[in-house]
């Protein structure tokens, strides 16, 4: 067995412990590259069945337009169910207060845990990675949340030969990392050899983008520019995707999925620590955002 065949072969694992073990479980899915390739393995656990979950995505209202188009060609051909809770609908039903302050990336936490509470999901898959923030290093694959949908990380469960503790009490629920174990490099691998379909603003294209904070950022209504700032055209891919308002690309000449992996394979800075604004707030800003509800 290769590496990929070995981690393949835990997340699937990890996946079917969970339909079986959990009343209502749901994947988590924004239809950037981990939450593809983790509906990948799903497809591939369950196969020639269909999955037996649906899909939940939490929409800001500024996702990438490319990155939305894929997530229902990826709807659409496995005839799975789609539920999308929206920021800007909770904000209009007074579920989370815009305060013209908190970015639409925060305000994603009171959005998801009501769409979990209303729903009465009690397992929700999630494309975090070990690799990519020291606060997702921190969680167990099974990470238990409390009634009132918060992560404790001084407070988790032993996960021992492949086993996993599900329990939990009315009201509470669990968040699964299937992917927990693979790194950028691996995802991208496994997408050549799968030949997934993903996003194509991955691959290297024109776009007009400006300089923030040390990172590119698209020009949009939504992201107007400040004093001194210039948009110009530039040779880009990006590396993670979320909030266009908040998510940085890099300047690359990546049009390939080869060249891709050539390309993170001398990287030396995560992409979420190269391109993701909200993790810049504070040293510890992921782990914050976490133990209030955060995936």
């Amino acid at each position: 067995m290769t590496h990929l065949d070995v981690l393949e072969s835990e997340s699937i694992h990890i996946i079917r412990e969970v339909a079986a073990e959990f009343e209502r479980p749901v994947l988590m899915f924004s239809g950037g590259k981990d939450s593809i390739v983790m509906l990948r393995l799903a497809e591939r656990a369950f196969a020639p069945a269909k999955i037996p979950f649906g899909l939940l995505q939490v929409d800001t209202g500024f996702d990438f337009p490319e990155v939305l188009a894929t997530r229902d060609r990826w709807v659409e051909r496995l005839g799975i169910e789609l539920h999308v809770a929206s920021v800007e609908q909770a904000i209009a039903d007074g579920i989370v207060i815009d305060d013209g302050k908190t970015s639409r990336n925060r305000l994603q936490i009171g959005t998801l845990l009501h769409a979990i509470e209303e729903r009465g999901y009690t397992a929700a898959f999630g494309g975090g990675r070990r690799d990519e923030e020291k606060a997702r290093a921190k969680e167990r694959i099974y990470s238990h949340r409390d009634d009132f949908g918060q992560w404790d990380p001084k407070n988790q469960r032993p996960e021992l030969w492949s086993l996993y503790n599900g329990r939990i009490h009315e009201g509470e629920h669990m968040r699964i990392f299937p992917l927990s174990n693979w790194t950028e490099l691996d995802i991208w691998q496994y997408i050549a050899r799968e030949q997934i379909d993903i996003p194509e603003i991955y691959y290297s294209h024109q776009r007009r983008v400006f300089e923030r904070d040390g990172m590119l950022l698209t020009e949009s209504e939504h992201n107007p520019l400040r004093d001194g700032e210039v948009a110009q055209e530039r040779t880009v891919r990006f590396r993670t995707v979320g909030d266009l308002t908040l998510t940085g690309c890099v300047e690359s000449e990546a049009d390939t999925v080869e060249a891709i992996i050539d390309e993170i394979s001398v990287a030396r800075l995560t992409e979420r620590g190269a391109t993701r604004g909200d993790d810049r707030f504070s040293e510890a800003a992921m782990e914050d955002r976490k133990k209030e509800g955060y995936f």
